[in-house]
């Protein structure tokens, strides 16, 4: 019975250690991709690459002002 309670004395241990040690650390932040942005040619608007239509070199905010071309 006395190892048992030993034992579990340790574990508590290592636990409460273990929690206090990981409040400690500082949140983490989530990570954020940082993305180029891009004017459209037609209107102006300034929009992620990911999303912007190019053509001729120039960046679009659609198939729409793609087709229009510079203004």
């Amino acid at each position: 019975m006395g190892k048992l309670l030993f034992f579990v004395l340790v574990a508590l241990a290592v636990y409460l250690i273990v929690k206090k040690g990981t409040r400690s650390l500082p949140p983490k932040e989530p990570k954020r991709e940082v993305e180029d942005m891009v004017r459209c040619a037609r209107c102006g608007v300034h929009l992620p690459r990911s999303e912007s239509v190019m053509s001729g070199g120039e960046f679009y905010c659609g198939e729409e002002h793609r087709r229009e071309g510079k203004s």
